[in-house]
This record gives C-alpha cells, sequence and structure tokens, in this order.
C-alpha cells in the first residue's frame, strides 16, 4: 500500500492535519508503517498538485494547514478500495538472490544456508506466535501481526522446497557448473 492511498483513506473520512493524519496512519497500520512529517506533506503536496485534496482555509493563529479529499480524490480512494492487490513477492529479496547464486558457486553447501534461514524463520514465527498469544491488540493491529505470521510461515515452506528440490537434484543445482564454467 502506498501513503498516498492511506492518506485518502483517511481523509474520505473526513478533514484532517498532516500530523493528525501521520498519528492515525501509524495507529491503524498498528505502528508498522512509521511515517515521517515530512514524507506525509510531500505526499499531501503531490495529492494537491493531482488534484486529489485541497487545502482547507484555517484561521491565522492555526498555523497548521488542514486539508480534505476532492471529488477527484474520492473517486481514486474509491477505486483503490474496489481494485484486488494481491501481494507480489519481490524475486530480489535477500534469500532469494542468495540462494540463487549458492546453487552454483563452488564451495557453498546449499543445505547449510537454507537450514540456517529455516531456523532464523522458525525462530521469528515462534516470535510473533507468542507476540498473538499475548492478546490486547486492536483489530487492524493482529490482522498485520498475522500477515507477518503467514509470510514467516510461507517461508519456512519455501526453505522446505528448496532442500527438497537439493536433496533430488542430481546435479546437486549444478555441482560443477561453476568450476566448469571458470575452466573455460
Amino acid at each position: 500500500m502506498s501513503v498516498r492511498f492511506g492518506l485518502l483513506a483517511l481523509l474520505a473520512d473526513g478533514p484532517r492535519f498532516g500530523a493528525q493524519l501521520r498519528s492515525e496512519f501509524e495507529r491503524r497500520t498498528g505502528g508498522t508503517w512509521p511515517l515521517n512529517i515530512g514524507q506525509v506533506y510531500t505526499t499531501l503536496g503531490r495529492l494537491q498538485r493531482d488534484g486529489l485534496v485541497a487545502q482547507v482555509d484555517t484561521t491565522e493563529e492555526r498555523r497548521e494547514k488542514e486539508y480534505v479529499i476532492t471529488a477527484a480524490g474520492r473517486d481514486e480512494v474509491d477505486s483503490w478500495w474496489t481494485s484486488a492487490a494481491l501481494a507480489d513477492p519481490d524475486p530480489r529479496d535477500e534469500l532469494t538472490i542468495k540462494l540463487a547464486l549458492a546453487v552454483e558457486t563452488s564451495g557453498i553447501e546449499v543445505r547449510d544456508v537454507v537450514q540456517r534461514h529455516r531456523a532464523e524463520g522458525v525462530q521469528r514465527l515462534q516470535e510473533l506466535t507468542k507476540i498473538k498469544r499475548a492478546g490486547a491488540r486492536d483489530v487492524a493491529a493482529e490482522l498485520i501481526l498475522e500477515r507477518r505470521i503467514f509470510d514467516a510461515e510461507a517461508q519456512i515452506r519455501w526453505l522446505d522446497h528448496v532442500e527438497d528440490r537439493y536433496l533430488r537434484s542430481p546435479s546437486r543445482f549444478g555441482t560443477g557448473t561453476a568450476d566448469t564454467a571458470r575452466q573455460r
């Protein structure tokens, strides 16, 4: 989710000052996405430039700027609410790249790399599960925590798959390929 749509969604509920948007965004996301106030105002500036929000005239004693969503902004956020936003994991994450390189690097035991990362993943999963069992969170924070749990479980399953592929591979993921390439 972009900050842009988060701020539009909050403004769809009513006018807010930048600091209110920041604190409400962080509250509703369970504190998992802290915002810099500068990022809030930069995003508001872009939204205003694009005609999606407008600044409300405030009194002189009130130096802070208040923002409202425009009709175009409401259309934009309505479209966002009704569109699918499936997660597309980044194939460039460090673990994926590490394993992609390890399978053809001589002297690197892929299984050891997998087992170290699986152990770390299991530990993370245990920590997240412990937090979940402690309870006393609002629904938004609970949903975010559960997403992190599912992500940890998925990574562990993927590492199990990588190890299984490695053990079943007659070439052990191209063992010798890197050595052969170096000899050329």
